[in-house]
């Protein structure tokens, strides 16, 4: 049960500085505050990062100053109700040949796969629940629509203290996917640190977020570590039962009322699992709702946890106390062979259609047999009528007993606060900038990147070495270089940007960490670094080397066009990222697209039928290339164009064709370009994206 300080509730919208309880600063204090677990569940805490033991035991520390956390005051217990949640998705599959595609219309048909059927349950304020099923048996559908997320639409009936889900509830709920999407280059500090800024309320201030982070790093058992980056699969960093405490740590920064959690002890030993579910049993018991996804959990995690739901393809066959799943199935006539057999091992045969009766060996021989897959699909389908038959009814009565509703009992003024952002737009902002300028100064500068660019340069400016006015062609070949190298360099980069962050920003956003805008803006402002310093060294290298005009205007000019066409072209990137989404593919197309600009630039033909001609007036290296032949030649220059003859450079053939006088023109089109894709690229990226 929830202790009776969780139970108060703020009556308004608190502003300014905050309660005074919440800023009340207590000195000489020998124990140590726990904020987000009450009461105290350092029985359960989890031990610091070392693998040494199980369970740590709270330590005396020496006097500090601690400050009470806020959020103490905003926990409200949420009753959480699963009534007869159906959900369905259509298959396309193709008739006939093995070789059929989806083109083939007439062979094309749709077959309706139930993934979940009538799943039932209640969990309260200070349960565990765990949800057991074999693999595919639509464990990870179920929470995933309890926590909201779920795409499409499904029947039944999803209650959190008696109302639908909304954006409120939202910021109240804690959700921990099975991977853990984390940036690898951060460290666990930083991390926790981060999401604190962008996720606790306004009320409190910079340090008091911090320090929110650190209590939560000090309460997960991560002191240890807390300077260490997470790493991912490149490098090395945190185990994997210390990134499952950081991911859970996200969550808890907040508070949640409600923490659900998909397969949290996947791929860690018993012992690191073990730390795991304890801490959830922990702070399950500070009056939290505690639902998770499990596989396959030990005999020591089952008793762990005081509901479980069983699944079999979608249908449950039990939703109850843990403690009374023996007793129920021995009533039906399902008895283990043998007493000590873990009970989790008994539902997930049973799940699977073995029943106890049938020996190891019988198994063994039946396998594959038609009268074997028979004898389980009997098994399931007498298991999910005994459900309906005797829990069921049972079920749904509890289901419709009336619970207070503390959420719904709070003061319009309260539900106004909840809906708001946790942070303004230029805060959010400040905090995506300085985390991913953080995050991606390792890949931004990678020595492979800078020995890339300057290797070009440098072969480049020894290619046109000292090229002079009697060797035209060449230099207007090298200005039609530039505008392709940085046409094709920015662009292929830029692809990788939104398919790569598509889960970080799915999370962040469905948790309502930050607004889509803030995010696209501090994206583009950071990488602004990266894109204008290498192309910046690259033309001061090549452009002396090559012997282009030598005037610091005109290379300035030079340089400046260059840097628009790179944001051009970056801005091309971002869009076929964002509409894809499939780094292959959109590979892919970026190729075919600058090679289709590539030919139509005017450099290589100047002569097109007029039904394609049009190709080069979509084509941003056309702008550059006519901007920089525009700003490196005037109309009184000359060249040597025969045996002491000399010809206007405008006359030259490849610049007259171009016609290079309409230059705001084509600086008007370069900009048409790069606010058109980057608006586009947003609009797409919000179209994808949960609001």
């Amino acid at each position: 049960m929830m202790p009776p300080d969780h139970q108060q509730e703020t009556s308004s919208c608190m502003t300014g500085n905050g309660p005074p309880a919440a800023n009340t600063i207590l000195s000489n204090r020998t124990d140590t505050v726990l904020v987000h677990a009450q009461p105290s569940v350092s029985a359960n805490n989890v031990s610091p990062c070392s693998d040494d033991d199980g369970i740590s035991v709270q330590i005396q520390e020496p006097p500090l100053v601690i400050r009470f956390s806020i959020l103490r005051e905003s926990l409200h217990p949420v009753t959480l109700k699963f009534e007869d949640v159906a959900y369905s998705i259509n298959l396309h599959t193709s008739k006939g040949s093995c070789f059929a595609t989806s083109h083939d219309e007439p062979n094309k048909q749709t077959r309706t796969v139930s993934v979940l059927n009538g799943v039932s349950g209640v969990v309260k304020p200070g349960e565990l629940l765990a949800m057991l099923g074999p693999s595919g048996s639509g464990k990870t559908t179920l929470l995933t629509a309890l926590a909201g997320r779920l795409r499409g639409k499904f029947s039944g009936k999803i209650t959190y203290n008696g109302r639908q889900f909304s954006s409120s509830l939202k910021r109240k709920t804690g959700f921990v996917t099975q991977d853990d999407v984390l940036y690898p280059h951060l460290t666990v500090l930083e991390t926790l640190s981060y999401a604190a800024l962008l996720r606790l309320p306004k009320k409190l201030t910079r340090e008091e977020k911090i320090e929110q982070a650190e209590m939560v790093i000090m309460e997960l058992g991560l002191t240890r570590c807390r300077n260490s980056v997470v790493g991912g699969p490149l490098f090395r960093g945190i185990s994997g039962g210390e990134r499952k405490r950081v991911s859970i740590g996200q969550e808890m920064l907040v508070n949640p009322s409600c923490l659900l959690l998909d397969e949290p002890t996947s791929g860690l030993d018993s012992t690191t699992a073990q730390r795991i579910v304890a801490t959830l049993r922990g702070l399950a018991r500070g009056g939290r709702t505690v639902i998770t996804t499990i596989h396959q959990p030990s005999s020591r995690l089952y008793r762990m946890f005081d509901k479980v739901v069983v699944l079999s393809e979608g249908s449950p066959i039990y939703s109850g106390r843990a403690a009374q799943v023996m007793d129920y199935f021995g009533s039906i006539g399902y008895v283990p062979g043998f007493n000590l057999l873990n009970p989790a091992d008994f539902l997930l045969d049973l799940a699977n259609g073995i029943a106890p009766d049938v020996k190891q060996d019988d198994q063994l021989e039946f396998h594959g047999r038609l009268e074997h897959h028979d004898d389980q699909n009997a098994t399931k389908q007498s298991l999910i009528s005994s459900y309906k038959k005797n829990l069921h009814p049972a079920l749904m009565a509890e289901i419709q007993q009336n619970v207070g509703d503390p959420i719904a009992s709070g003061k319009s003024s309260r539900k106004n606060c909840d809906n708001e952002w946790t942070a303004s737009w230029w805060e959010q902002f400040k905090v995506l900038l300085k985390r991913g300028l953080q995050e991606r100064k390792h890949e931004s500068y990678s020595y492979l990147r800078i020995f890339q660019v300057l290797s070009v340069s440098i072969l480049s400016g020894l290619l046109w070495w000292h090229s002079d006015r009697s060797h035209i062609q060449d230099q207007v070949g090298l200005l039609f270089f530039f505008s392709i190298f940085w046409g094709f360099f920015p662009l292929n980069n830029a692809i990788f940007v939104f398919p790569q962050e598509r889960a970080m920003l799915i999370k962040e956003r469905s948790s309502g960490m930050y607004r889509l805008s803030s995010y696209y803006f501090a994206r583009m402002v950071g990488d602004l670094p990266m894109e204008l310093v290498l192309p910046t060294i690259f033309i001061t290298v090549t452009y002396w080397m090559g012997g282009l005009k030598p005037s610091l205007i005109t290379f300035l000019l030079t340089l400046s066009i260059i840097l628009f066409n790179v944001l051009v072209a970056q801005s091309l990137g971002l869009l076929l990222g964002a509409i894809i989404m499939d780094v292959k593919q959109a590979t892919a197309l970026a190729s075919v697209t600058m090679l289709v600009f590539l030919m139509a630039g005017g450099y290589y033909i100047q002569h097109m039928s007029p039904f394609i001609a049009w190709l080069k007036y979509i084509s941003f290296s056309h702008y550059c290339y006519k901007l920089l032949v525009g700003v490196q030649y005037s109309a009184n220059e000359v060249y040597a164009c025969g045996s002491g003859l000399h010809c206007s450079v405008m006359e030259f053939p490849a610049i007259k064709y171009l016609g290079v006088d309409n230059k705001l023109i084509d600086v008007a089109a370069l900009t048409m370009m790069l606010v058109g894709y980057r608006l586009l690229a947003y609009v797409t990226l919000r179209m994808r994206q949960p609001h």
